[in-house]
């Protein structure tokens, strides 16, 4: 009988390394996807502190779009009014000549408009616009009409005082930075787009395309936003 013991077979390099991969790779895709998992759910818990400071900043907003959504019907039935308001998109313009932004209307509804003089519908949509603020314009509610032409600066002017306007201020823009600004936060495709915004300086809602602004649904929108 042989008391010696069998040597055990030579190790294949090859097949270790096999063995190891097969052993180790399930464990490394786990921490990664446990470490994907983290990532994201840090990301939606800041998401979801960001909604809810807006929701928090927006409730008296909140309050009035449920209030509002009804009336938006008829004339202004394209009015699409925001399940949750959020703080209105702020930029700088000229009221006058001289300077002003979104935030500095807050306290008060407004109707914020973009129009240009090259634009046609909007061409034909400003006298509504103008007459609302004449007959709905308090210190409560305002029209803000911003024109956004940047060449041929006498001709927004020149063509407010063709059509007769007396009620609407003046606010311009001719740099060019409000519409770009809105369209690539996706708020603006074209003109003329109007946004409800209420006093707490929240979007409540907004309109693409002209509108029967002087019409009685739109006048009875605006009187149920700014009742005391």
């Amino acid at each position: 009988m042989n008391d010696e013991q069998e040597a055990p077979p030579p190790v294949d390099p090859a097949q270790m390394r096999a063995i190891a991969r097969r052993l180790i790779l399930p464990h490394v895709f786990l921490v990664a996807a446990m470490l994907a998992a983290a990532v994201l759910y840090v990301k939606n818990m800041g998401g979801g502190k960001e909604a809810a400071t807006g929701a928090s900043e927006c409730a008296a907003s909140a309050a009035l779009a449920t209030k509002l959504a009804p009336l938006a019907k008829g004339d202004i039935a394209a009015l699409a009014i925001r399940a949750q308001p959020r703080p209105a998109q702020n930029f700088s313009f000229l009221h006058d000549g001289a300077p002003t932004e979104v935030a500095s209307f807050k306290g008060r509804t407004i109707l914020l408009n973009l129009w240009a003089t090259w634009c046609v519908p909007c061409r034909e949509e400003m006298p509504a616009l103008d007459r609302l603020q004449g007959e709905a314009g308090n210190d409560r509610f305002s029209v803000v009409a911003v024109n956004i032409d940047t060449a041929r600066l006498e001709r927004p002017k020149a063509f407010l005082q063709e059509i007769g306007v007396k009620n609407l201020g003046f606010y311009a823009d001719s740099s060019g930075k409000a519409f770009q600004g809105l369209q690539q936060s996706g708020k603006l495709v074209g003109l003329p787009t109007t946004f409800l915004i209420g006093p707490d300086g929240c979007e409540i809602g907004a309109l693409a395309g002209p509108a029967k602004w002087d019409g009685a649904d739109a006048l009875a929108l605006i009187r149920a936003a700014t009742q005391p």
